[in-house]
């Protein structure tokens, strides 16, 4: 500009320092420290005893171990039997999964508070029941329901949709939160009831998410459910602790083939179902 010279430029001022972060430096290096710390602690207060995890004899049993489980067994009574076993587990998982989509959802509802006016009055109390629910682990929740419906598939389908429906609330509540208000404001100038409003301008935003959400709960779900059968809930799990406490090592690695194989194919089928909503 006319009449105004500007200052030469110097070192000092031809690059400027850039503004102060108020000490969040220091902070992130407290607690860099800090978690450096607990790891330190966690090793001493623990009794790890790396010399025996290393000796000689133990290796032996490993390698045994391991020789046992490379000869599967591969007789058609047993393929039979882990065939239906394998299908049993993948109809707990995703029953369970979609059990616990409906009550994730119908609880995200009231957990929600979807715009600045909405009282959310029973959002507290229905957020401590998704906590009570996703904190309780799926074994706890079949061992609990062992006891009221028997042993079986059963159990394990209802212990996974009660934890299940505990983690997707939470999710669920937390996308409906999320999304943009103003649609649904648009909706509710116009005298549009709340149920019309969510069915027509928030669930069409979260819906794909939604359904991301429970696609990777059921990839989950699929490897809870054969853990859940050492408990007696049914499926592979079951046939591997059947198997194992005979020490049946051949049989054993047969089931464990099939699991690995269930595994990734709901991950093969998950990612590609994701990946189209995406």
């Amino acid at each position: 500009m006319k009449g105004r010279t500007l200052p030469p430029r110097t070192p000092q001022n031809a690059y400027p320092l850039p503004p102060r972060t108020g000490g969040l430096g220091c902070k992130a290096c407290w607690l860099t420290l800090g978690a450096l710390a607990l790891v330190v602690a966690s090793f001493a207060s623990l009794n790890l005893q790396w010399a025996q995890l290393g000796s000689w004899d133990a290796l032996q049993r490993m390698g045994r171990f391991v020789g046992e489980l490379l000869h599967p067994v591969t007789t058609p009574a047993l393929l039979h039997k882990v065939l239906q076993a394998t299908l049993e587990t993948l109809a707990m998982s995703a029953l369970g999964t979609l059990l616990a989509a409906l009550l994730g959802l119908a609880l995200a509802l009231p957990a929600a508070r979807t715009h600045a006016q909405d009282p959310a009055r029973w959002r507290g109390a229905t957020r401590l029941l998704l906590n009570a629910l996703r904190s309780t682990p799926e074994l706890v929740w079949a061992a609990l329901l062992l006891i009221v419906v028997g042993l079986g598939p059963f159990a394990g389908t209802l212990a996974l949709g009660a934890h299940t429906a505990g983690v997707l609330g939470r999710l669920f509540a937390e996308s409906l939160e999320n999304a943009a208000p103003g649609p649904a404001f648009a909706l509710r100038v116009r005298g549009v009831g709340e149920l019309r409003v969510f069915l027509l301008a928030t669930l069409p935003q979260v819906l794909p998410q939604l359904l991301s959400y429970t696609l990777y709960r059921w990839e989950n779900n699929i490897r809870a459910a054969a853990v859940l059968g050492v408990v007696g809930a049914g499926g592979l799990g079951q046939m591997l602790a059947f198997h194992m406490g005979l020490f049946q090592m051949g049989e054993t690695s047969t089931v464990l083939l099939a699991m690995v194989a269930l595994v990734a194919l709901v991950d093969a089928l998950s990612y590609g179902l994701r990946k189209a909503l995406a």
